[in-house]
Parts: structure tokens; C-alpha cells; sequence
């Protein structure tokens, strides 16, 4: 009976460590699958372009089951193609087609480099011919891992760079006859090439994802995200803890993600400079000077970042001190939120942000009112702790205004640049010659709602 009872406590842990395991695996399932769900749902993108790679490889895979003389020529050196997909293939247009031609053409000169060198030393004796072929392999290895130290070529050739030094390399210390290394580099060369062009072919002309238009909603979104901020500050900053709404305190969030866009920015801008005119997008497009836009846009998110710092601070000034500068405060941020939200729009249609600058000039209008106001006793009994906290806010706004001007002007000048028409409606007016031209400031309520008055005598 003991041995009985033992087997069977023995069995009954068993089954209950089966069943934990089995049960730990189904939810590590479940959770992958929901992840993946995520991520297809954050991009459906993500999915396309996962099924555009899948069909290239299947098309150069192609190579090894046809009994054709490609087949016959390249042999298991088909595998290079495979791997030029692989390697290749990337997300946006710009970055395949990069990739794409930083292989075709580094391996084109690694590989006549590689030619030229291998010939030389086989004219220099079968002694001599190891050592001439390793001095050239250290030379020019050396020489070219320096260049890829170089900024401007680490940025947009360093995978060439690369594939130089490896193509030229796997050439020279081949250690085959003349022949064989010519038919080696003629097979290298083909095979990346046709890799290359079934990859850049499919990402061009199969639902394609353009680098320069993801860089250029970046940069709106961003600009947007702190105009959605500083729409809500105004409304938020006299409000107690107790009183803050948590939808509105969701949306002062949106901001963060713009102090770390630097590097998509740079890497977008880098991408859409390889692509060719697509959509609205001309030749020679001033990407560059979206960077420009990108940086001044992160100069007014720190600047909010601080001021965000303060709606949530333990040290608050007296509600009677904020009360004070509540009316100004709130009709800085109303103003730059809807010089934003201008500039914003305006990147998003190509069009230029001319009523923006209205906006701006209001918001700095009431600034001088505010430091006028803050140079002023109106405070002859308070307490200067008290005082700190609504001057560094006011500072901040402040200073939030000149931001603002800031990216104005790199909006004006990417739309100079880029040539972007005038609204129609500011267009119209212009056109006409006959009556006077009279445009009325836009107004803005803190729910977003903006309206602008063009009007002609």
C-alpha cells in the first residue's frame, strides 16, 4: 500500500509539473502573439514589407532550382544573391537603394582592385607574391577603415566601405590562377547585382515606403505635439492636483517623444536623400533642411519639458500669485499652440504658414506685457520663495515664444526651399489688386478650434 501511495504522489507531481510547463509555454504563445499583434497594429507597414522581402528571396532562390545556364554559371555562388537580399532589402526605398548601390559599386572596385592587385603579383615571383599580395590587403584596409571614420562618409557610404575591404580581401588571398579569380569576381559581381536589382525592384514598385515622406510626418507630428502641450498648459497650470483632468494630463505627454527624434530624424533624412522624385516630392529635396526644422523644434521641447515640471512641483506659487499672471500665461500658450498647429498644418499640405506669424507676434506682445508686469511691486508683501515659481514659469513661456519664432522661420525657409504654394484663400487675396487687403488675426479656443478671417475691402 506504501509503495502504491508513493507512485502515486509521485504521479500526481508529475502531472502537475506537466501541466505548469505546459501552461507557461501557452502563455509565452499567446503573449508572442499579442506582441506581434502590436507591432502589425503600430505599422501595417511592418507586415507588407515583411511579405516584400519573403517573395525577393523566393525569386533569386529561384537560381538554384532551374537547370538553365544562369544556373550552370553561378552554381552554389547563387548563395551571394540570397545574401544580397538579406542584407539589402531594407524598410524605405532610400535605404535599399542605397545599400543597393554602396554593394554594386563597392563591389564592382573592391573587385578590379582585387583584379589589378592579384595580377601585379603574379608578376613578381611565387616568394615575393604572398608578400606583395599581403602589403596591399594591409594598405588598403587600413586606408579605407580610416575613411569610414569620416563623418560625412560613415553617414551615407560606410556599408560600401565595407563591402570594399571584404570584396577586395576575399580576391587578393583567394590563391587561385588568373582565370579563376576573373570568373570569381565576374560571378561576385553578378550575382550582387542581380540581388540587388530584384530587391530595389520590388521595394520601388511594390507598395512602397518612402523615407522622405515618413521624415516629413515626422516633423509635422512633431511640431504638433507641442502645440497640443502648450494648448493644455494654459487651461492646467492654476488648477490644484486634485482638479487636473487625466485625459488633458495624457496629452502633455506627447511631447517626450520628441527630445530622442534626432536619430530617425538624421537617419530618415540620410534614406530620402537617395530616393527619387516621388509624389510631391521633387528632385533635390531640401531634406537637410527638415533637420534644421527638427532641431529648433527640440530646442522648444526642453524648454517645455521644464516648464511641464511645474504643474506637477510640489513647490507652487500662492493661487492669489498665479491668479495674477493666469490671463497672460494662458494667452502665450493659446498663441503659440495655434502657431504651431499652423506651422504644422501647413507642412502637412505644402503650403506656406502665413497666418502663423500672426500668432507669433501676438504671443510677443503679451510676453513684453508680462515682464513689464514682472519688473512691477505688485508683490511689495509676498514672500520671494513664493514669488520664484510663477517668475520661472513666466521665464519659460517666455522663452517658449522665441522658440516658437524659431521654428517659424525654419517652417518659412523649408517652404522657401521647397517651394511651397500660398493657400489658396491667402493666394486669392492677393491676387486682387482692387480692393485693400485686410487680414484679421485667428482666433483660438483651448478645445483647438481655430478661425481665420481674411477679409477685403
Amino acid at each position: 500500500m506504501k509503495m502504491a501511495s508513493e507512485k502515486s504522489g509521485f504521479a500526481e507531481n508529475a502531472w502537475t509539473w506537466v501541466q505548469g510547463v505546459a501552461n507557461k509555454f501557452i502563455n509565452a504563445v499567446i503573449n508572442a502573439g499579442k506582441d506581434a499583434k502590436k507591432l502589425a497594429d503600430e505599422d501595417p507597414r511592418r507586415v507588407v514589407h515583411s511579405f516584400k522581402v519573403g517573395l525577393a528571396i523566393t525569386l533569386v532562390s529561384l537560381f538554384y532550382y532551374f537547370d538553365d545556364p544562369i544556373y550552370d554559371g553561378f552554381g552554389v555562388s547563387a548563395m551571394w544573391a540570397v545574401m544580397t537580399v538579406v542584407v539589402v532589402f531594407e524598410f524605405s526605398v532610400g535605404a535599399t537603394l542605397g545599400r543597393g548601390v554602396n554593394r554594386g559599386i563597392a563591389t564592382l572596385l573592391g573587385g578590379a582592385l582585387g583584379l589589378g592587385a592579384h595580377r601585379l603579383a603574379s608578376f613578381s615571383g611565387e616568394k615575393v607574391e604572398p608578400i606583395f599580395l599581403g602589403l596591399s590587403v594591409l594598405l588598403i584596409a587600413a586606408v579605407v577603415t580610416f575613411l569610414r571614420f569620416h563623418p560625412k562618409l560613415k553617414a551615407r557610404y560606410d556599408y560600401g566601405l565595407m563591402i570594399f575591404i571584404l570584396t577586395f580581401s576575399l580576391i587578393c588571398v583567394s590563391g587561385y590562377r588568373d582565370d579563376e579569380v576573373l570568373d570569381m569576381a565576374y560571378v561576385r559581381l553578378s550575382t550582387v547585382l542581380i540581388g540587388g536589382a530584384v530587391s530595389v525592384f520590388i521595394c520601388v514598385f511594390l507598395r512602397p515606403i518612402w523615407a522622405g515622406e515618413d521624415l516629413h510626418s515626422l516633423t509635422a507630428a512633431n511640431i504638433e505635439k507641442l502645440g497640443i502641450f502648450l494648448e493644455v498648459f494654459g487651461s492646467e497650470y492654476l488648477k490644484s492636483l486634485d482638479e487636473k483632468n487625466q485625459e488633458k494630463e495624457a496629452s502633455l505627454d506627447e511631447y517626450k517623444s520628441v527630445l530622442n527624434s534626432q536619430g530617425a530624424e538624421e537617419s530618415l533624412a540620410n534614406f530620402a536623400k537617395w530616393e527619387p522624385r516621388h509624389g510631391k516630392f521633387r528632385y533635390r529635396q531640401p531634406w537637410d533642411q527638415y533637420l534644421k526644422v527638427g532641431a529648433a523644434t527640440r530646442e522648444c521641447a526642453y524648454r517645455i519639458k521644464a516648464l511641464s515640471g511645474y504643474l506637477n512641483s510640489e513647490i507652487q506659487a500662492p493661487k492669489e500669485i498665479r491668479e495674477k499672471i493666469q490671463e497672460s500665461c494662458t494667452e502665450i500658450s493659446t498663441e503659440c499652440s495655434c502657431a504651431l498647429a499652423e506651422l504644422s498644418t501647413a507642412i502637412k499640405n505644402m503650403t506656406r504658414a502665413t497666418p502663423a506669424d500672426l500668432h507669433i507676434s501676438n504671443a510677443k506682445t503679451v510676453s513684453k506685457n508680462l515682464k513689464s508686469l514682472l519688473k512691477t511691486s505688485l508683490w511689495p508683501d509676498t514672500d520671494l520663495v513664493d514669488i520664484i515659481p510663477a517668475a520661472t514659469v513666466v521665464s519659460l513661456l517666455i522663452e517658449i515664444v522665441s522658440c516658437t519664432a524659431q521654428i517659424a522661420d525654419s517652417v518659412h525657409e523649408l517652404a522657401s526651399l521647397s517651394k511651397y504654394k500660398f493657400p489658396d484663400d491667402v493666394h486669392a487675396m492677393r491676387q486682387n489688386q482692387n480692393g485693400k487687403e485686410k487680414i484679421l488675426p485667428r482666433t483660438s479656443s483651448i478645445d483647438g478650434s481655430h478661425n481665420f478671417t481674411i477679409t477685403v475691402e
